[in-house]
């Protein structure tokens, strides 16, 4: 589990032990160049007609499971999070939000649930179980208003606080309950003063999110996306008693209040036959409406086994499922990939190979065509899952036309064998035309690599180039068509600019010495272009260098803004924590910093640094930074502020 016991996550981390299903066959994927297919007849995946047919099927999958623990002595599989399926109603061609973006995300109009977001003049930002905003319209820069993250009725004990979204003048509130075992969603009304308000918190029976990577939530328009699995004990007497299910949060409220979101008739499964030996989950996407007054949701979901990815593109929701299958004295993998539309159409399945490492590893291209990067031993992006993919490596390239009712294959010449790498901490992103990809250190303590490989590939094509760093790969971000790859080699943090035209090159490189990067998810970075071929960069470091899960416990040391010149690094400075300042927030929920605390924020002209309780201005004058102000907006700071009226 994902936040109950600390020193077992950090020695996984560290050690990097591969969990003992990763023993499947390096054949598991093709060696084959991509190549063209002529699309099946379209056909979507078909739903279950009624709870009874359901229930049914359920019976069949607890008795095969039975016959298969009676056949094999196998270690059961351990606990891989689940992916997402299907989106109920049309989010398509909603207005995007007004608010300048400040986060650092896949896709353009696509938000994703993080830590500080933008509302009008003021920043919202989610910190150890409290919301707090924080005022920089008119060049201010004042604390307004702090409240808890949950309820006044609701014991915040055993659950977190992870992630939220703005929508209009709500906010939504991401977090899990081991208390009261499921996802909770918290909702909060904020003014044009930055005053918050609670309004009321819901409860959907699911499984934990949690993805070391990933994020558990989208906002497109004013529909909030958020993927959440559930594992199903195929023996209960009444399956239904665990299904996805609802209920508003009051004190008192009892199990009983669940609602149930998924009926049969929104359950799809492949026209294949799923072997599920090592679990049965429904994979579920619920889509939220946020415009109005009330909490309506729909939720539509797939049957799999649990390891998953989850993917969403501007057009649709992607879930990747792998499973384990017995073949004599062999262990392969059964894999399928869903795709659930945002226009509210049924979803469609193919069969595939492998399983990809975490969203990134996916792009829905403008050509009509879904491009995954997957290695062979993979177990999807659950938990740390991600931390562990290991295998041989292939670029499998499909039309989406070819997605049909589950029953078809993703044809061998429809993968590219791509060079293997050593190393557990594999990093992946599509930037431009390119697939790049390498390996570093990730969670564990810096490593000196030598000269590391990157590899870029052109996905449309399949031509494969090597790049050698003396880094490791530890994050690879977008600049405009080109790219930044980031790493340790062992001492100091490297940033190289790459080239993405015709062939791939490195074209400069920055040091800073002594430092590692302090942050590890995708949102810690943030790229603000000023010209087709310039900008600048943010990202938390840690001086001196430190283990990469450190991050959980302690702060940045800093924000270190570099300015990109047409691939060329040059330091502008950078603004600096003053964690000897610190104070006791007197610490009640989410005490643990799981998705960072750390972040770069351009915005309204002005360039912030937030780190920890702390928020520092700098100006650039001359190509140097320069800190201008800081504010504290810690709890007892900030109700001292609002008593006195400030």
């Amino acid at each position: 589990m994902k936040k109950l016991s600390l020193l077992a996550v950090v020695t996984l981390l560290v050690m990097f032990v591969l969990p003992a299903f990763s023993e499947i066959p390096g054949d598991a994927i093709p060696p084959v160049f991509a190549g063209g297919w002529t699309a099946p007849v379209k056909k979507n995946m078909r739903a279950f007609k009624s709870d009874l047919e359901l229930a049914a099927y359920l019976r069949q999958i607890a008795e095969k499971q039975r016959r298969a623990r009676q056949a094999s002595a196998k270690s059961a599989y351990s606990d891989a999070a689940a992916p997402a399926p299907t989106t109920a109603g049309s989010v398509a061609g909603l207005a995007k939000a007004e608010n300048e973006s400040i986060t650092n995300v896949q896709h353009s109009g696509v938000d994703e649930g993080g830590i500080v977001k933008l509302h009008g003049d003021h920043l919202v930002v989610l910190r150890r179980g409290r919301l707090f905003t924080v005022a920089i319209g008119g060049n201010a820069l004042k604390p307004i208003s702090a409240v808890d993250a949950f309820g006044p009725d609701i014991d915040p004990r055993n659950t977190w606080y992870d992630e939220m979204l703005v929508s209009a003048d709500t906010i939504a509130v991401i977090g899990y309950s081991y208390e009261r075992g499921g996802t909770e969603v918290g909702l909060f009304n904020i003014d044009g003063t930055g005053n918050l308000a609670y309004r009321s918190t819901y409860h959907l029976r699911s499984n934990d999110y949690y993805s070391s990577r990933n994020y558990a939530s989208r906002l497109i328009g004013n529909k909030l996306i958020f993927y959440s699995p559930l594992y199903l004990n195929s023996y209960a007497e009444n399956p239904f008693q665990s299904f996805p299910a609802v209920r508003k949060w009051h004190k008192g409220a009892t199990a009983a209040e669940f609602q149930r979101i998924v009926s049969a008739t929104n359950i799809y499964r492949p026209e294949r036959n799923l072997e599920l030996n090592y679990g049965t989950a429904l994979h579920t996407v619920t889509v939220c409406d946020l415009s109005g007054g009330d909490f309506k949701c729909e939720a539509t979901a797939v049957l799999g086994p649990p390891g998953r990815v989850f993917y969403v593109s501007p057009d649709a929701v992607y879930v990747w499922v792998n499973d384990w299958v017995n073949r004599g004295d062999q262990t392969r993998t059964q894999s399928m990939v869903y795709r659930l539309p945002l226009d509210g159409s049924s979803p469609s399945a193919l069969g595939v190979a492998g399983a990809p490492i975490d969203q990134f590893s996916f792009l829905e291209s403008s050509d009509g065509n879904l491009n995954v990067l997957v290695r062979a031993d993979s177990v999807g992006d659950g938990m740390w899952g991600a931390e562990v993919a290991a295998g041989d490596v292939a670029l499998m390239r499909v039309p989406l036309t070819s997605f049909s009712d589950g029953s078809q294959d993703v044809p061998t010449f429809n993968y590219r064998k791509l060079p293997k790498l050593s190393g557990y901490t594999f990093q992946n992103r599509f930037v431009g035309h390119y697939l790049l990809y390498g390996t570093g250190s990730g969670w564990g303590y810096p490593q000196q690599t030598g000269r590391s490989n990157l590899v870029a590939v052109r996905w449309a094509g399949g031509e494969v180039n090597r790049i050698l760093l003396p880094h490791g790969v530890d994050r690879i971000e977008q600049l405009g068509n080109d790219a930044v790859v980031i790493g340790t080699d062992g001492t100091d943090l490297q940033f190289s600019a790459v080239r993405l035209g015709e062939w791939p090159e490195v074209a400069d490189r920055f040091t800073r010495k002594g430092a590692s990067q302090a942050e590890l998810r995708s949102q810690g970075f943030f790229y603000k272009p000023d010209g087709p071929d310039s900008g600048i960069l943010g990202l938390p470091i840690s001086t001196p260098a430190r283990p990469g899960y450190q991050h959980l416990f302690d702060s940045s040391s800093a924000i270190l803004f570099l300015r990109n010149d047409s691939l060329h690094f040059e330091e502008v400075g950078e603004l600096v924590a003053q964690s000897d300042k610190a104070v006791d927030d007197a610490c009640r929920a989410s005490c643990v910093d799981w998705y960072g605390n750390s972040r770069p924020i351009f915005v309204q002209g002005r360039v912030l640094a937030l780190m920890g309780y702390e928020i520092v201005e700098g100006m650039i004058g001359e190509g140097q930074m320069r800190e201008l102000r800081r504010v504290n907006y810690a709890p007892d700071r900030v109700h001292a502020r609002v008593i006195a009226g400030e």
